[in-house]
Protein backbone atom coordinates (compact mmCIF):
# COMPACT_ATOMS: atom_id res chain seq x y z
CA UNK A 1 0.00 0.00 0.00
CA UNK A 2 0.93 3.63 -0.22
CA UNK A 3 1.15 4.96 3.33
CA UNK A 4 1.49 8.53 4.59
CA UNK A 5 3.16 9.08 7.95
CA UNK A 6 2.81 12.64 9.23
CA UNK A 7 5.50 13.43 11.77
CA UNK A 8 7.51 10.93 9.76
CA UNK A 9 11.00 12.26 10.50
CA UNK A 10 10.56 12.22 14.29
CA UNK A 11 11.35 9.39 16.68
CA UNK A 12 8.10 7.43 16.45
CA UNK A 13 7.46 8.34 12.83
CA UNK A 14 10.89 7.24 11.68
CA UNK A 15 10.58 3.88 13.45
CA UNK A 16 7.21 3.32 11.78
CA UNK A 17 8.55 4.37 8.38
CA UNK A 18 11.40 1.86 8.70
CA UNK A 19 8.97 -0.96 9.50
CA UNK A 20 6.67 -0.05 6.62
CA UNK A 21 9.55 0.06 4.16
CA UNK A 22 10.84 -3.29 5.40
CA UNK A 23 7.40 -4.76 4.75
CA UNK A 24 7.28 -3.53 1.18
CA UNK A 25 4.99 -0.51 1.45
CA UNK A 26 5.43 2.70 -0.52
CA UNK A 27 5.89 5.41 2.12
CA UNK A 28 5.57 9.19 2.22
CA UNK A 29 6.98 10.87 5.36
CA UNK A 30 5.72 14.39 6.05
CA UNK A 31 7.14 16.64 8.75
CA UNK A 32 7.47 20.34 9.44
CA UNK A 33 11.25 20.15 9.61
CA UNK A 34 14.19 17.89 8.93
CA UNK A 35 14.57 15.36 11.73
CA UNK A 36 17.44 13.29 13.07
CA UNK A 37 19.24 11.78 10.07
CA UNK A 38 16.39 12.56 7.67
CA UNK A 39 18.66 11.82 4.70
CA UNK A 40 18.74 8.25 5.95
CA UNK A 41 14.97 8.08 5.41
CA UNK A 42 15.38 9.30 1.85
CA UNK A 43 18.04 6.67 1.30
CA UNK A 44 15.43 4.04 2.17
CA UNK A 45 13.47 5.14 -0.90
CA UNK A 46 10.94 7.17 1.07
CA UNK A 47 9.44 10.37 -0.30
CA UNK A 48 10.05 13.06 2.33
CA UNK A 49 7.78 16.12 2.32
CA UNK A 50 8.90 19.02 4.51
CA UNK A 51 6.01 21.27 5.50
CA UNK A 52 3.32 21.79 8.12
CA UNK A 53 -0.03 20.05 8.38
CA UNK A 54 -1.45 23.57 8.71
CA UNK A 55 -0.69 24.09 5.00
CA UNK A 56 -3.86 22.78 3.37
CA UNK A 57 -2.53 22.92 -0.17
CA UNK A 58 0.55 20.90 0.75
CA UNK A 59 -1.55 18.42 2.71
CA UNK A 60 -3.89 17.93 -0.25
CA UNK A 61 -0.98 17.22 -2.60
CA UNK A 62 0.71 14.91 -0.13
CA UNK A 63 -2.38 12.78 0.55
CA UNK A 64 -3.03 12.21 -3.16
CA UNK A 65 -2.98 8.48 -3.99
CA UNK A 66 -2.49 7.35 -0.39
CA UNK A 67 -4.23 4.23 0.97
CA UNK A 68 -3.53 4.62 4.71
CA UNK A 69 -2.71 7.69 6.83
CA UNK A 70 -0.83 7.47 10.11
CA UNK A 71 -1.31 10.92 11.62
CA UNK A 72 1.49 11.28 14.17
CA UNK A 73 2.39 14.95 13.63
CA UNK A 74 1.81 17.23 16.60
CA UNK A 75 3.04 20.34 18.37
CA UNK A 76 4.84 18.92 21.40
CA UNK A 77 7.13 20.58 23.95
CA UNK A 78 7.04 23.83 22.04
CA UNK A 79 7.54 26.32 24.86
CA UNK A 80 8.34 29.49 22.94
CA UNK A 81 5.13 29.68 20.87
CA UNK A 82 1.68 31.20 21.52
CA UNK A 83 -1.03 28.91 22.85
CA UNK A 84 -2.83 29.14 19.50
CA UNK A 85 0.07 27.28 17.87
CA UNK A 86 -1.05 24.05 19.56
CA UNK A 87 -4.60 24.60 18.34
CA UNK A 88 -3.43 25.34 14.79
CA UNK A 89 -1.27 22.22 14.55
CA UNK A 90 -3.00 19.66 16.76
CA UNK A 91 -6.63 20.49 16.02
CA UNK A 92 -6.78 22.33 12.69
CA UNK A 93 -3.83 20.37 11.32
CA UNK A 94 -5.61 17.13 12.11
CA UNK A 95 -8.78 18.46 10.49
CA UNK A 96 -6.79 19.34 7.36
CA UNK A 97 -5.24 15.88 7.02
CA UNK A 98 -8.55 14.20 7.84
CA UNK A 99 -10.49 16.20 5.24
CA UNK A 100 -7.89 15.53 2.56
CA UNK A 101 -7.85 11.83 3.39
CA UNK A 102 -11.61 11.53 3.12
CA UNK A 103 -11.70 13.53 -0.11
CA UNK A 104 -8.97 11.36 -1.64
CA UNK A 105 -10.85 8.20 -0.62
CA UNK A 106 -8.13 6.96 1.72
CA UNK A 107 -9.17 3.64 3.25
CA UNK A 108 -7.82 4.08 6.77
CA UNK A 109 -6.99 7.02 9.06
CA UNK A 110 -5.09 6.28 12.26
CA UNK A 111 -4.77 9.13 14.75
CA UNK A 112 -2.04 9.13 17.39
CA UNK A 113 -3.33 10.95 20.47
CA UNK A 114 -1.77 10.59 23.95
CA UNK A 115 -2.46 8.88 27.27
CA UNK A 116 -1.88 12.35 28.74
CA UNK A 117 -5.50 13.25 28.01
CA UNK A 118 -6.33 11.41 31.25
CA UNK A 119 -4.03 13.63 33.31
CA UNK A 120 -3.29 12.33 36.77
CA UNK A 121 -4.84 8.87 37.05
CA UNK A 122 -6.66 8.80 40.38
CA UNK A 123 -7.75 5.17 40.22
CA UNK A 124 -5.00 3.25 38.41
CA UNK A 125 -4.84 1.52 36.04
CA UNK A 126 -7.05 3.75 33.90
CA UNK A 127 -9.15 2.34 31.04
CA UNK A 128 -10.17 4.37 27.98
CA UNK A 129 -13.32 5.47 29.83
CA UNK A 130 -11.37 7.08 32.69
CA UNK A 131 -11.96 10.82 33.26
CA UNK A 132 -10.51 13.17 30.69
CA UNK A 133 -8.48 15.82 32.51
CA UNK A 134 -5.67 17.20 30.33
CA UNK A 135 -3.11 19.26 32.22
CA UNK A 136 -1.61 21.39 29.44
CA UNK A 137 -2.15 22.77 25.93
CA UNK A 138 -0.63 19.73 24.25
CA UNK A 139 -2.87 17.24 26.03
CA UNK A 140 -6.00 19.39 25.64
CA UNK A 141 -5.56 19.96 21.93
CA UNK A 142 -4.67 16.33 21.26
CA UNK A 143 -7.93 15.31 22.92
CA UNK A 144 -10.01 17.94 21.13
CA UNK A 145 -8.95 16.45 17.80
CA UNK A 146 -10.15 12.97 18.77
CA UNK A 147 -13.90 13.60 18.16
CA UNK A 148 -13.09 15.03 14.74
CA UNK A 149 -11.42 11.77 13.79
CA UNK A 150 -14.03 9.45 15.27
CA UNK A 151 -16.91 11.37 13.69
CA UNK A 152 -15.59 10.51 10.22
CA UNK A 153 -15.51 6.75 10.77
CA UNK A 154 -17.62 4.95 8.21
CA UNK A 155 -17.75 1.97 5.89
CA UNK A 156 -15.47 3.19 3.10
CA UNK A 157 -13.35 5.48 5.25
CA UNK A 158 -12.50 4.02 8.65
CA UNK A 159 -10.80 5.83 11.53
CA UNK A 160 -9.54 5.01 15.00
CA UNK A 161 -7.61 6.68 17.83
CA UNK A 162 -4.57 5.40 19.72
CA UNK A 163 -3.47 6.89 23.05
CA UNK A 164 0.13 5.77 23.57
CA UNK A 165 1.88 5.93 26.93
CA UNK A 166 5.46 7.27 27.30
CA UNK A 167 7.24 6.05 24.16
CA UNK A 168 10.95 5.35 24.50
CA UNK A 169 13.70 3.32 22.91
CA UNK A 170 16.64 3.40 20.49
CA UNK A 171 16.45 6.29 18.07
CA UNK A 172 15.37 9.01 20.49
CA UNK A 173 17.91 11.00 22.54
CA UNK A 174 15.35 13.10 24.40
CA UNK A 175 12.41 11.32 26.04
CA UNK A 176 14.36 9.07 28.39
CA UNK A 177 17.64 10.84 27.76
CA UNK A 178 17.44 12.96 30.90
CA UNK A 179 16.83 9.89 33.06
CA UNK A 180 19.71 7.93 31.56
CA UNK A 181 22.15 10.85 31.73
CA UNK A 182 21.40 11.58 35.37
CA UNK A 183 21.60 7.94 36.37
CA UNK A 184 24.85 7.62 34.46
CA UNK A 185 26.30 10.37 36.69
CA UNK A 186 25.45 8.29 39.77
CA UNK A 187 22.92 10.61 41.45
CA UNK A 188 19.23 10.99 40.64
CA UNK A 189 17.23 13.43 42.80
CA UNK A 190 13.71 12.35 43.71
CA UNK A 191 11.25 15.13 44.54
CA UNK A 192 8.44 13.77 46.67
CA UNK A 193 8.08 10.14 47.71
CA UNK A 194 9.00 8.57 44.34
CA UNK A 195 5.84 6.46 44.40
CA UNK A 196 4.06 8.05 41.43
CA UNK A 197 3.29 5.46 38.76
CA UNK A 198 4.81 5.63 35.29
CA UNK A 199 3.86 3.53 32.27
CA UNK A 200 6.48 3.20 29.53
CA UNK A 201 5.88 2.04 25.96
CA UNK A 202 8.81 0.57 24.06
CA UNK A 203 8.98 1.86 20.50
CA UNK A 204 8.81 -1.57 18.83
CA UNK A 205 5.70 -2.46 20.83
CA UNK A 206 3.96 0.67 19.61
CA UNK A 207 5.02 0.16 16.00
CA UNK A 208 3.58 -3.36 16.26
CA UNK A 209 0.20 -1.80 17.05
CA UNK A 210 0.47 0.87 14.35
CA UNK A 211 1.11 -1.92 11.88
CA UNK A 212 -1.76 -4.09 13.15
CA UNK A 213 -4.39 -1.37 12.88
CA UNK A 214 -3.71 -0.82 9.19
CA UNK A 215 -5.78 -3.94 8.50
CA UNK A 216 -9.41 -3.23 7.52
CA UNK A 217 -12.13 -3.79 10.08
CA UNK A 218 -9.89 -3.69 13.15
CA UNK A 219 -10.82 -1.17 15.82
CA UNK A 220 -13.02 0.95 13.57
CA UNK A 221 -14.31 4.02 15.41
CA UNK A 222 -12.65 3.03 18.68
CA UNK A 223 -10.12 4.52 21.09
CA UNK A 224 -7.27 2.41 22.50
CA UNK A 225 -4.73 2.97 25.23
CA UNK A 226 -1.39 1.46 24.23
CA UNK A 227 1.36 0.77 26.76
CA UNK A 228 3.77 -1.92 27.85
CA UNK A 229 2.68 -4.80 30.06
CA UNK A 230 4.18 -3.26 33.18
CA UNK A 231 3.87 0.10 34.93
CA UNK A 232 6.21 0.99 37.79
CA UNK A 233 6.87 3.57 40.48
CA UNK A 234 9.29 6.21 39.22
CA UNK A 235 11.87 5.32 41.88
CA UNK A 236 11.79 1.72 40.65
CA UNK A 237 12.12 2.94 37.06
CA UNK A 238 15.28 4.88 37.95
CA UNK A 239 16.76 1.85 39.69
CA UNK A 240 16.06 -0.31 36.64
CA UNK A 241 17.69 2.24 34.37
CA UNK A 242 20.74 2.01 36.64
CA UNK A 243 20.67 -1.76 36.26
CA UNK A 244 20.48 -1.42 32.48
CA UNK A 245 23.53 0.85 32.57
CA UNK A 246 25.40 -1.33 35.06
CA UNK A 247 25.66 1.66 37.42
CA UNK A 248 25.14 2.35 41.09
CA UNK A 249 22.86 5.33 41.69
CA UNK A 250 22.01 7.38 44.78
CA UNK A 251 18.42 8.61 45.11
CA UNK A 252 18.34 11.58 47.51
CA UNK A 253 14.80 12.73 48.32
CA UNK A 254 13.69 16.37 48.40
CA UNK A 255 10.34 18.11 49.03
CA UNK A 256 8.18 18.42 45.93
CA UNK A 257 6.61 21.86 46.57
CA UNK A 258 9.72 24.05 45.99
CA UNK A 259 10.33 22.33 42.65
CA UNK A 260 6.72 22.85 41.61
CA UNK A 261 6.87 26.56 42.42
CA UNK A 262 10.20 26.94 40.62
CA UNK A 263 8.82 25.27 37.50
CA UNK A 264 5.85 27.64 37.27
CA UNK A 265 7.96 30.73 37.92
CA UNK A 266 10.67 29.81 35.41
CA UNK A 267 8.13 29.08 32.70
CA UNK A 268 6.56 32.53 33.12
CA UNK A 269 9.92 34.30 33.28
CA UNK A 270 11.38 32.56 30.24
CA UNK A 271 8.35 32.73 27.93
CA UNK A 272 8.65 36.46 26.96
CA UNK A 273 12.26 35.84 25.96
CA UNK A 274 11.39 32.70 23.98
CA UNK A 275 13.85 30.70 26.06
CA UNK A 276 13.22 27.11 27.10
CA UNK A 277 13.33 27.00 30.93
CA UNK A 278 15.49 24.38 32.64
CA UNK A 279 12.41 23.07 34.42
CA UNK A 280 8.73 23.62 33.73
CA UNK A 281 5.39 22.29 35.07
CA UNK A 282 5.06 19.43 32.57
CA UNK A 283 8.48 18.08 33.55
CA UNK A 284 7.87 18.65 37.26
CA UNK A 285 4.60 16.71 37.11
CA UNK A 286 6.57 13.58 36.26
CA UNK A 287 7.35 13.29 39.97
CA UNK A 288 3.76 13.41 41.18
CA UNK A 289 1.27 12.32 38.51
CA UNK A 290 0.13 8.71 38.24
CA UNK A 291 0.32 7.33 34.71
CA UNK A 292 -0.83 3.73 34.71
CA UNK A 293 -3.19 2.26 32.13
CA UNK A 294 -5.35 -0.77 31.47
CA UNK A 295 -4.45 -2.17 28.04
CA UNK A 296 -6.95 -5.04 28.09
CA UNK A 297 -9.14 -3.47 25.37
CA UNK A 298 -6.20 -3.32 22.93
CA UNK A 299 -5.32 -6.91 23.80
CA UNK A 300 -8.87 -8.07 23.20
CA UNK A 301 -9.70 -6.13 20.04
CA UNK A 302 -6.31 -5.74 18.37
CA UNK A 303 -4.54 -8.88 19.51
CA UNK A 304 -1.90 -6.65 21.10
CA UNK A 305 0.84 -8.40 23.05
CA UNK A 306 3.80 -6.26 24.16
CA UNK A 307 6.76 -8.40 23.12
CA UNK A 308 9.57 -6.29 24.62
CA UNK A 309 9.55 -6.04 28.40
CA UNK A 310 10.77 -3.09 30.45
CA UNK A 311 14.19 -4.44 31.43
CA UNK A 312 14.99 -5.55 27.90
CA UNK A 313 13.77 -2.25 26.50
CA UNK A 314 15.91 -0.26 28.92
CA UNK A 315 18.94 -2.40 28.12
CA UNK A 316 18.51 -1.90 24.37
CA UNK A 317 18.01 1.81 24.89
CA UNK A 318 21.14 2.05 27.05
CA UNK A 319 23.15 0.30 24.36
CA UNK A 320 21.89 2.75 21.74
CA UNK A 321 22.65 5.82 23.90
CA UNK A 322 26.18 4.59 24.40
CA UNK A 323 26.73 3.70 20.76
CA UNK A 324 25.53 7.13 19.67
CA UNK A 325 27.63 9.01 22.23
CA UNK A 326 24.76 10.38 24.34
CA UNK A 327 26.24 9.04 27.60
Amino acid sequence: MKVLVTGGTGFTGKALVRRLVDNGHQVVAMDYKEGIKTQEIRDWGVEVVIGSVTDRGLVDRTVNGVDVVHHLAAAFRELDVPDTYYEDVNIQGTANVLAAAKREKVKRFIYCSTCGVHGNVEDPPAPETAPIQPADYYQRTKYEAEPLVLAENGVEFSTLVLRPAAIYGPGDPERFGMIFRRVNKGVFPIFGDGKALYHPLYIDNFVDVLEKVMAPGIGNGEVYLIADEEYVEIEDLVKRVAKALGKEVRLPHYPFLPLSIAGKVLEKVCRPFKVTPPIFPRRVDWYRQNRAFDISKAKRDLGYRPRVGLDEGLRLTAEWYRSEGYL
